[in-house]
């Protein structure tokens, strides 16, 4: 068991790892990641409710460390991705958002300060109460969760073995973030304002938007217009109405495009003619 296990946990770690050099935690990487967990996991199950376990050691071996090694990145991934998805977008309050999480996290470990003591000295005097199948104890801090599981395939505290792992790397990630943003907001940055018109800039990110350049076409509308305002300090107010004005043009709806396509070609032809 311990060659398939190794092997499969090998395998998983690369390939993650792989996608990882691609894309650093863009959305759509996270969900290939998390595909890629779930498949794991299914055949990892399916592998041990076929083969079994030869004695209660090798089962409380695996329900402590093996498969929490698995199902702690899956927690990770999933933290990861609803702390993307949900992250606002100024620094202030993705500051404030981010402080949240780190104290949620510290709100589960002084929850549950006992078995993170228990778990991280490596004690094991009550490992048969805790990663045996079909005991459990409901005084020893069980997880709702235990109750809604696969109990062939679990026992009342692999999960939260894995949530102290998957804690700790999310905790680094949270910090990390905090750390960036921090840095972002000190360093000093040139400053740009738009002089052009705010129906140009409309008409521009519209373009943008239609041609899906941020975040593979997967960029809200919204979004890009708040981050255009930000980046260079102007007010686009009903954005949506002007693009409505831009759409309802009798002739040339795209002026400001057309007019950037012969500024840049005159100044092709500037350079061509030195």
């Amino acid at each position: 068991m311990n060659k398939f296990l190794n092997e499969k946990l090998h395998s998983l770690e690369t390939t993650i790892h792989e996608c990882e050099l691609e894309t650093d935690y863009s959305i759509q990487r996270i969900e290939t990641i998390i595909h890629l967990i779930v498949n794991c996991l299914s055949e990892v199950k399916e592998y041990v409710l076929k083969r079994g376990f030869k004695n209660t050691d090798e089962e409380i071996r695996f329900f402590k460390y093996q498969k929490p090694a698995i199902v702690a990145k899956l927690v990770y991934y999933n933290a990861i991705y609803k702390i993307e998805t949900k992250k606002p977008n100024n620094s202030k309050a993705i500051k404030k958002y981010l402080n949240e999480e780190l104290r949620k996290l510290k709100k589960y470990f002084d929850n549950n300060l006992e078995f993170y003591k228990y778990y991280r000295t490596n004690n094991s005097f009550i490992d048969d109460k805790l990663f045996i199948r079909g005991k459990y104890d409901i005084k020893l801090s069980l997880d709702t969760v235990y109750f809604e599981t696969d109990h062939r395939f679990s026992t009342s505290h692999d999960y939260k073995a894995a949530k102290i792992i998957a804690n700790d790397l999310i905790r680094v990630y949270l910090e990390d973030q905090l750390h960036n943003t921090h840095q972002n907001k000190t360093s000093e940055k040139p400053v740009l304002n738009w002089t052009g018109s705010k129906t140009a800039l409309t008409e521009l990110i519209y373009a943008l938007y239609a041609h899906g350049i941020f975040d593979n076409g997967n960029a809200d509308i919204k979004v890009i217009a708040k981050t255009f305002e930000s980046t260079f300090n102007i007010d686009l107010g009903d954005f949506y109405h002007t693009f409505l004005e831009l759409k309802a043009r009798k002739i040339n709806r795209t002026k400001f495009l057309d007019n950037l396509r012969d500024a840049l070609i005159r100044k092709m032809d500037e350079y061509d003619d030195k």
